[in-house]
């Protein structure tokens, strides 16, 4: 009997398939609804593809309907291509009878790969349309793209398939050496802010050379690619002060995905590396964002760095990485790292005056500030710390402790913090922390208190006279103008901007 009736409800089933009529179309009307009436395809390279964007279509009718074309209105010759829910068409470009049931929609993805001189030269957009249908029966949307232009650099690739390399920490990673007289791109040592430039690889600086970043230049780095600074060389970034939010005297480095989802992702390209016995280096002015590690020095015994004015966002590891280097860094601003803001490890020099260090990085073992004489290794090798000073700074962030001492005393570990506010809530009977007794390394801090950072999310650490920072620095360390060139008050602010009032 069971059987029986198995078998009757299969029939049942195949008799109603049978009849479907889903399939038996109408031709379009032209009722068709999108997603949106124009797809803009974030600002992209030359002849570097695109993301891949999205546009939906609807058929809100209750007939089944048969699209005759879908096509790109410069058909073949079109620098986009497109899929129509999962198919290729005629090279992406031309899609002929799509169906798409009733009360149903399609996806169309749509990227691009365009030349700098197929835009247009007046506003440099390349443009075309998604045509529906023709006739009277015609739809549209629009497809626009910024174009570009950019110097590409990049390693040499040889006949037998392989590419440059360089040396780096005892291995040949990919890369090659900038050259002052490239028979393409001229000085490859002198940036300038006359187009941006892509690195892809490492760039490096030939030994005893120097190489200069000019006021307003945008470099971008391709994934795993960083600049690297060898032994004599020099590093000069001569950003200057900018009258807008655009930045225009500042230095960038980011990375090469211009699109906004990518304007504020940690790691996607690696770093810049003063190595050991580089020298002269100076950094004014410099943004960088979404690095590895933003700076890696190692410049053991060698010059002084000088880092003013440079604000450091987003990388996944360390914002500023020393190894037993000398540092002055002045009106700096460092956040959202995955192990530190600032880390000082295996001794060194270190003076930061005016800086702003917070650290907002999910998780409970990050820092805004590491200080340590050794290299954690299963035996620890110390070097001497002579010097860590902080005087009107900000050392603040998500987790309940911020500033970290990893101290061997094997070495000389020496410290102090002079009117500095400091996330440190937990009670400790280390000697190293004793911030209110302890007057040889504290002078006049200012434990647990909000800085009130204007707003931490969009990286603006501006703060106003509410703030717990207000008019509490020492006017003996005062530097005169704040990272964005205000003129400081008597007595100071502390971290690196000076404070102002802000719209309700």
């Amino acid at each position: 009997m069971r059987q029986s009736f198995v078998l009757f409800i299969l029939g049942l089933v195949l008799a109603v398939s049978s009849c479907r009529t889903d399939f038996d179309t109408v031709a379009s009307t032209g009722d068709l609804k999108f997603s949106k009436d124009t797809v803009y395809l974030d600002t992209v390279f030359k002849n570097i593809g695109s993301s891949t964007y999205q546009l939906k279509v609807y058929n809100r009718s209750n007939d089944d309907i048969s699209i005759p074309t879908i096509q790109l209105k410069k058909g073949l010759n079109s620098k986009y291509r497109m899929t129509v829910d999962g198919s290729s068409g005629n090279n992406g470009k031309i899609f002929k009878d799509v169906t798409l049931l009733a009360k149903d929609s399609l996806y169309i993805f749509i990227a691009t790969t365009a030349d700098i001189t197929d835009a247009n030269p007046a506003d440099f957009l390349y443009t075309d349309e998604i045509e529906f249908d023709s006739g009277v029966n015609l739809q549209k949307v629009a497809l626009v793209t910024l174009i570009q232009d950019a110097v590409f650099l990049y390693p040499k690739q040889f006949a037998d398939g392989t590419s440059e390399t360089i040396p780096l920490d005892g291995k040949e990673i990919d890369g090659f050496y900038l050259d002052e007289n490239d028979d393409v791109n001229g000085n490859e040592l002198l940036f300038t802010n006359e187009k941006p430039y892509v690195i892809y690889g490492f760039a490096s600086v030939p030994e005893s050379k120097t190489v200069t970043f000019e006021a307003g230049a945008r470099v971008h780095f391709h994934a795993n690619s960083g600049l690297l600074v060898n032994k004599n060389s020099s590093l000069q970034i001569n950003g200057t002060v900018s009258a807008t939010d655009k930045l225009e005297n500042e230095v960038i480095f980011e990375g090469d995905r211009l699109e906004p989802d990518f304007s504020d992702i940690p790691g996607q390209w690696k770093s810049i590396i003063l190595a050991d016995e580089s020298t002269n280096h100076s950094i004014n002015h410099l943004t960088l964002k979404n690095a590895t590690v933003g700076l890696s020095i190692k410049n053991h015994d060698a010059t002084t760095v000088q880092i003013k004015n440079t604000q450091i966002y987003n990388c996944s590891q360390y914002g500023i990485m020393a190894q037993n280097a000398q540092i002055n860094g002045e009106n700096l601003v460092i956040d959202y790292a995955g192990l530190a803001s600032l880390s000082c490890v295996y001794g060194g020099n270190y003076t930061f005056t005016h800086c702003t260090f917070n650290n907002n990085w999910p998780g409970g073992t990050q820092f805004a500030v590491n200080v340590s004489n050794q290299l954690a290794e299963a035996t620890p090798e110390t070097h001497d710390l002579t010097k860590a000073t902080f005087n009107n700074c900000i050392i603040y962030g998500s987790n309940a402790n911020e500033f970290n001492l990893d101290k061997n005393t094997n070495a000389e570990f020496v410290y102090q913090l002079n009117n500095c506010l400091l996330k440190f809530s937990a009670a400790t009977s280390n000697p190293d922390y004793q911030f209110a007794t302890d007057s040889e390394h504290y002078t006049a801090i200012i434990l647990n208190k909000d800085p009130k950072f204007y707003n931490i999310s969009k990286s603006k650490f501006n703060i106003d006279n509410t703030s717990s920072a207000f008019a509490k620095g020492n006017q003996a360390y005062a530097i005169p103008l704040d990272i964005i060139g205000n003129t400081r008050t008597s007595p100071p602010d502390l971290g690196a901007y000076q404070s102002k009032d802000f719209p309700k």
